[in-house]
């Protein structure tokens, strides 16, 4: 949902974007690349820190990108064109999805550097590119059915998606070094401090430079729509809303007036006020959802189409059947709700 309130950020960039296979300089020491994704979310962005590691003069990348022939080719340009002829010596990764670790292994072994990620994220990606994770299988296609989704053919195509998350990560660098929350990370000039958050993915990190009042806020935080927040098949009693919720609130602690570099959308400046505006959406959902199981137990698949009022592809319907259940779960773990489990083998959630 595109966000109605964004006439409070400023974007100091304006429209600028930096074109595939270019990198825009933002800050000292700090380029923009955007590579494009096959999704209807159709870019990320990924950032380039100038560096000395070792005593070495080169560059850190933040982000990878999807794993295709295509931003590899883009990443080629960059290469050659944007790193001053100096060597990538190290590759952040803030989570474990695939358009933000996809690359990873590419790009480790074409530079012989080192992998810095949560150990979480680490582990669960090692996981997910040998077989599924929440992403796809029959695994996947059961917990849906148990919340409502039960049209034959999403549920074939769920089941048929088991390599989804192995063809956009099909290999995990083998080693990697560990960032976790409140470790500070010396980058050329800068001092990064990591900031956890939790909900979108399981140990998601942030990364904020005091020096350059500036945050690398991966999917945490983003200026146009809500970063996704989902129930999926390996925790199903999850409870991540409220994980995210949380999360998002300790970052009112930073400065306000703090430029966040988010992973989709432009760069922009309202560090609290987006806080507010994602905290008055989900307030909303959430209200919404209640009312609806006050009149009658439902399930999470009919709350879809009062919770996201447009068609949703297949893709998306996952998506928004993840993000329905975690709305559910905040409540009835909150006790607002009570879930019961009905003889067709639906979970129905009632006030």
């Amino acid at each position: 949902m595109a966000n109605p309130r964004e006439s409070e950020l400023s974007y100091p960039l304006g429209d600028t974007l930096p074109g595939p296979g270019e990198a825009l300089d933002l800050l000292p020491g700090v380029r923009w690349v955007r590579m494009g994704l096959p999704f209807a979310l159709d870019h990320i962005n990924l950032w380039l820190l100038r560096d000395t590691v070792d005593g070495r003069e080169g560059w850190t990348i933040v982000d990878c990108g999807i794993h295709n022939d295509t931003t590899k080719a883009n990443w080629e340009r960059v290469f050659a064109e944007r790193l001053d002829g100096l060597p990538v010596l190290r590759v952040i990764v803030t989570h474990f999805h695939p358009d933000h670790l996809g690359l990873g292994h590419w790009l480790t072994e074409r530079w012989q550097c080192r992998l810095w990620i949560s150990a979480t994220d680490y582990q669960l990606a090692r996981v997910a590119s040998s077989s599924t994770v929440g992403m796809g299988g029959e695994a996947a296609a059961t917990f849906f059915g148990s919340h409502g989704l039960t049209d034959p053919e999403a549920l074939d195509k769920i089941r048929g998606r088991a390599s989804y998350y192995p063809s956009m990560v099909p290999a995990i660098p083998p080693a990697f070094r560990r960032l976790m929350d409140g470790l500070t990370v010396r980058i050329g000039d800068h001092d990064w401090r990591c900031l956890v958050g939790y909900g979108h993915a399981p140990e998601h990190i942030s990364l904020f430079s005091e020096t350059l009042g500036a945050m690398i806020s991966g999917d945490m935080l983003l200026p146009r729509i809500s970063t996704n927040v989902s129930v999926v098949d390996v925790e199903p009693e999850a409870d991540p809303l409220q994980l995210y919720l949380d999360s998002i609130a300790r970052l009112t602690t930073l400065p306000a007036e703090t430029l966040v570099l988010p992973s989709h959308g432009k760069p922009f400046r309202g560090l609290h006020a987006r806080i507010d505006q994602l905290e008055e959406h989900h307030r909303e959902r959430l209200a919404e959802v209640l009312e609806a199981c006050t009149a009658k137990p439902c399930h999470a698949a009919e709350l879809l189409p009062m919770m996201f009022r447009r068609p949703l592809d297949l893709h998306q319907t996952t998506f928004a059947m993840g993000e329905a259940v975690a709305h559910l779960h905040l409540l009835w773990l909150g006790g607002q709700l009570r879930r019961t489990l009905d003889e067709d083998g639906i979970h129905r959630f009632s006030a």
